[in-house]
């Protein structure tokens, strides 16, 4: 694709996006306004529904006006001059885009808009085409050690360099590994991803250009969820790809669900529940299929097919064990600092708690049971600080060493 269609979508998905919230907000302030024109439990007048009557054709005129001069907007962004185009994309807007497909990823693939990103597997922030041709290209020392690299929820491929170090590239270059990097719409349910992912890991394993000896994944926070459900479903189909899988390395991945989110879902009930407040519940709704999925850490379609995602509900997903004949570690982060009596009490990273990211359940059908060597506790560390500590990095060299 070339950068003229790349920054004319963009420019195009964003006004889309602008009219859809324009759209959305008149619709919230209407039913504000109905709440307070007719207050709840109390018969109305017929000055009330003249008022309310008067206020829809007003809030009628918005939506279409917004429609109207949005569609025009979008034609003309369509053909603008090339030399709006030579913008080059950035690390930031990158980041943006990435973060916008989080939270409302599943919407902008259900409207097509344009900023929806598109699975792909990525070297250098660049596509990799999935031909021997492209991949000879791309790595010309390129051998059998694939190191792919899987990022969270609301990041991307190039986040992996935080603060001058990249795990990849560090340890592509120690133990002689050909790193590639995962990019997705995390915003997608994580079984969707994942099924995707197991069909990318597939194609790339046939177009590999020399013998593959094996295939080692390290994923951050979602990213480890979305690598549980690809090997769930790749082990289901009986997919080559999963025959050359030796490790995964898990950091900060919120195996059983994260309390922020279902913190989120009580407040959609709260405000559901409280009259004045109800449309204001349609704000926590915009919260994509993907950030709902970490509620409890849902892997496959079982788990979210015919419920409604944003009901208050117990944890009713199918028990996914870690795969076999393969070996699983998991690093967590605590901010807190490291003592002897703490442990069974910690918080956590602020986003996924500990023994959510050890796989560890009170459910012993739910436990992961990770071999105790396999695991280890990053105290005095953030979510984000496991893509750059010295210490995470020597552990996963030691690991894989």
């Amino acid at each position: 694709m070339s950068k003229k269609i790349k920054n004319n979508s963009d420019l195009q998905g964003l006004n889309r996006l602008v009219i859809d919230a324009t759209i959305g907000i008149t619709d919230l302030v209407e039913a504000m306004h109905k709440r307070v024109v007719h207050p709840p439990f109390l018969p109305s007048t017929p000055i009330q529904h003249l008022i309310t009557h008067i206020a829809g054709f007003t809030f009628k005129n918005i939506k279409w006006s917004t429609q109207f001069i949005g569609a025009g907007l979008d034609k003309a962004l369509g053909k603008l001059p090339p030399l709006l185009t030579k913008i080059k994309p950035t690390n930031e807007r990158e980041a943006i885009k990435s973060a916008l497909n989080g939270v409302v990823g599943d919407y902008l693939e259900e409207k097509e808009n344009p900023l929806k990103i598109t699975m792909q597997f990525r070297y250098q922030a660049k596509e990799i085409l999935l031909d021997r041709e492209h991949l000879n290209v791309i790595y010309p020392a390129i051998n059998g050690k694939i190191l792919l690299m899987v990022h969270g929820s609301c990041m991307n491929d190039i986040q992996w360099t935080r603060k001058e170090h990249n795990h990849g590239e560090a340890l592509a270059k120690e133990l002689d590994k050909t790193p590639i990097y995962l990019y997705y719409n995390s915003g997608r349910h994580i079984s969707s991803n994942g099924q995707n992912l197991n069909k990318l890991l597939e194609e790339l394993v046939m177009a590999w250009p020399v013998p593959i000896e094996e295939i080692i994944i390290i994923a951050h926070s979602m990213g480890g969820l979305v690598v549980r459900s690809s090997v769930h479903y790749g082990k289901q189909q009986k997919k080559n790809w999963t025959k050359n899988l030796k490790k995964i390395i898990f950091l900060g991945t919120p195996h059983h669900g994260t309390p922020l989110e279902r913190t989120g879902n009580y407040l959609d009930v709260i405000l559901e529940s409280i009259p004045y407040t109800k449309p204001f519940a349609r704000l926590g709704k915009i919260r994509s299929s993907g950030v709902t999925d970490l509620r409890h850490g849902n892997l496959v379609d079982e788990d979210w097919q015919n419920n409604d995602r944003f009901e208050i509900q117990s944890d009713l997903r199918k028990n996914i064990p870690l795969p076999k004949r393969i070996e699983c570690y998991s690093i967590a982060a605590s901010i807190e600092k490291s003592t002897a009596n703490v442990y069974p009490r910690i918080l956590g990273d602020t986003l996924v708690d500990v023994k959510s990211a050890l796989g560890q359940h009170k459910d012993p059908d739910k436990d992961l049971h990770f071999k105790k060597k396999n695991t280890w506790v990053a105290y005095e560390n953030s979510h984000l600080d496991l893509l750059n500590n010295e210490n995470v990095y020597a552990k996963i060299k030691q690991w894989l060493l």
